[in-house]
């Protein structure tokens, strides 16, 4: 691909994550929700930071995808992605406010690696890869919101958890149908 695309492409995603992130924005630069999660076990801080950020990563992958991929049916996923991501983010970031707690308002370096990767494909091979890299973040979404819901200390993150859950179930279901039908 050459550079003016990967650079135009490269902004687009990051305007996506940005859109994304300005509820995220919003409430951080809120003085009123910048406390570091008073009373909340550490283990809860931790999955509000790790649904926050793998959040924004989907919306983000999702909307290359919608832009680049070459299948119908990776760029409807892509598209029920930025859909059903966006309004968890929105969720989160409620019970995080009511938690006072913050939500990152940005990728982090693995999150943005992993963009920055798969917008240097095209065609089959970022069909492809988008299609692993969704197995593989749902699977692990899908642990990271079981042990929430489980053992999470905070009430307001577990029913989050428990709620958003099927979502998440729904979406590993759907991807590996599409991996299915793409050997």
């Amino acid at each position: 691909m050459n550079q003016t695309r990967f650079s135009s492409i490269s902004s687009r995603i990051l305007a996506g994550v940005a859109i994304a992130g300005l509820g995220i924005a919003a409430y951080a630069a809120d003085p009123m929700t910048t406390a570091t999660g008073g009373n909340l076990a550490r283990s809860d801080r931790s999955f509000v930071t790790k649904a926050g950020v793998g959040g924004m990563e989907e919306v983000a992958l999702g909307q290359l995808a919608e832009q680049n991929a070459q299948s119908q049916a990776v760029k409807d996923f892509a598209a029920r992605m930025v859909k059903d991501h966006t309004a968890a983010n929105q969720d989160l970031i409620k019970v995080a406010a009511s938690q006072s707690v913050n939500v990152p308002g940005e990728l982090d370096k693995s999150a943005q690696s992993d963009v920055d990767k798969l917008s240097k494909k095209s065609g089959t091979d970022f069909d492809k890869a988008y299609v692993k890299a969704m197995v593989s973040d749902h699977k692990t979404d899908i642990s990271l919101f079981e042990k929430e819901a489980k053992s999470g200390k905070n009430p307001d993150l577990q029913a989050f958890a428990s709620k958003t859950l099927p979502t998440l179930q729904e979406h590993l279901q759907m991807i590996e149908s599409i991996q299915t039908s793409m050997k």
